[in-house]
């Protein structure tokens, strides 16, 4: 006896998991260090989130109720589970506020304090794991699984299933302080990550933020002309400024004023590139 056709379809169509891309659902990649990680203090004002901002976690964090992989309302901390406030908190915010309600954000977040740009190149990075030996800098590395780069990417991948990438946000620098080859060092990765994930530059443009300027006496400022010139190496490069973000004590982090203000900064130039006033 042959067994019917039509239920034995409907058995297998209940119990495939059907997953479809949602073209309202945008996608950004954060990396870089300390002050992209999240330095600054999460304050109460910080924690009321629209669900229309999500984040994807790149690290498990049980204790919080989060697990690697999966969308969650966008409540800070971003990156890792016992981090601060990161600009990636106000370039949300203030996207969604600007964009139609039908739209959600959402952001991915692998960022380091401490490390070197290099330790996201993927030929390399292995020179760059113990930049610093103390448990502080190699802990957070070994919660990405020792490579930050490939779970981006993995989670990067995961992502597209659910929306579409529109942008790549980095802040880093400081540890690479007066090194004028940075530029070839950032353009490099972000020519890995556009090819390792199908997409193009000029799909995908790339935002970097400056480090504490020298106008709140930025014990890295001499970074920031080189970063300035990081549009000539990789032309969908855009430069955000850093100038009157309040910081820290140590003149390297941004305090939490300073992160709402460059996080929106992100934001504006994102919806200037989208034309959206």
């Amino acid at each position: 006896m042959k067994t019917p056709v039509l239920p034995f379809l409907i058995l297998i169509m209940t119990t495939i998991k059907v997953f479809s891309q949602d073209p309202n659902l945008h996608v950004y990649l954060c990396f870089g260090q300390s002050n992209m990680e999240g330095s600054a203090t999460i304050e109460p004002q910080d924690l009321i989130v629209s669900s229309r901002f999500k984040v994807m976690p790149a690290t498990d964090c049980p204790d919080v109720g989060k697990q690697k992989g999966f969308w969650y309302t966008a409540v800070p901390p971003l990156s890792q589970c016992w981090t601060g406030l990161s600009p990636a908190d106000y370039f949300g915010r203030t996207m969604i506020k600007k964009l139609p309600d039908s739209i959600s954000v959402g952001v991915i977040n692998v960022a380091i304090g401490g490390c070197d740009i290099r330790l996201f190149d993927k030929a390399i990075y292995e020179d760059y794991t113990e930049t610093y030996k103390e448990a502080w800098f190699t802990d957070k590395i070994a919660a990405y699984g020792g490579n930050p780069y490939e779970r981006l990417i993995t989670m990067a991948k995961k992502a597209q299933k659910d929306g579409v990438i529109k942008g790549i946000l980095l802040h880093q620098g400081e540890t690479n302080k007066d090194n004028h080859q940075w530029p070839n060092y950032v353009q490099k990765v972000y020519n890995n990550m556009l090819a390792d994930l199908g997409l193009t530059a000029e799909e995908v443009p790339l935002l970097a933020g400056e480090v504490v300027g020298e106008d709140q006496n930025g014990v890295c400022a001499s970074m920031n002309p080189i970063m300035n010139t990081l549009p000539e190496t990789i032309p969908t490069a855009h430069v955000i400024s850093s100038e009157g973000c309040p910081v820290r004590e140590d003149h390297v982090h941004f305090n939490s004023e300073g992160v709402r203000q460059l996080g929106a900064r992100y934001a504006e130039k994102m919806l200037s590139l989208e034309g959206v006033e």
